[in-house]
């Protein structure tokens, strides 16, 4: 598979990304990493909150290929497209994937499924993810940076 063949079946449509967006995508990331840390969040929140910034890097890095996510199930797309965007390896999205589940559970259907250890090791990932992303833009493609050393 790639994301070609993804465009083909409809989980992506094209999209052309610029410097300003990819700075809105890291700026939103440094505001739900902020929020992740504020103090007497609930576990529930802090993992949200952190799984959202982690999307951000997925959606940046889809954007710097061309691409936007299209239809159903665009967190799961997203994600897995971190696999052809700055190759993230297979564990680390599956265990991202595991933690769109449960984000899903815990926003919708039970509150305190979320472990202070989940907390921190989504919040851990989300950092891990926006570091990859940031190489991999300094390497594909540098000109989508504000400047070379964006955070």
């Amino acid at each position: 598979m790639s994301l070609q063949d993804w465009l083909r079946e409809g989980h992506l449509r094209p999209q052309t990304t610029n410097r300003q967006e990819i700075r809105q995508l890291l700026a939103v990331f440094e505001r739900d990493i902020s929020d992740a840390r504020i103090e007497g969040l609930s576990t529930d929140r802090k993992f949200a909150i952190a799984y959202n910034a982690a999307l951000m890097m997925a959606r940046a890095g889809l954007a710097a290929c061309g691409y936007q996510t299209s239809g159903k199930a665009n967190h799961y797309w997203a994600i897995r497209s971190l696999e052809f965007s700055i190759q993230v390896g297979e564990n680390t999205i599956r265990k991202l994937d595991a933690f769109r589940r449960k984000r899903n559970l815990t926003n919708y259907e039970i509150s305190g499924a979320v472990s202070e250890i989940e907390a921190e090791e989504m919040l851990a990932l989300a950092i891990d993810l926006r570091d990859q992303l940031e190489a991999w833009l300094k390497r594909e493609y540098p000109s989508l940076l504000s400047h070379p050393d964006s955070h």
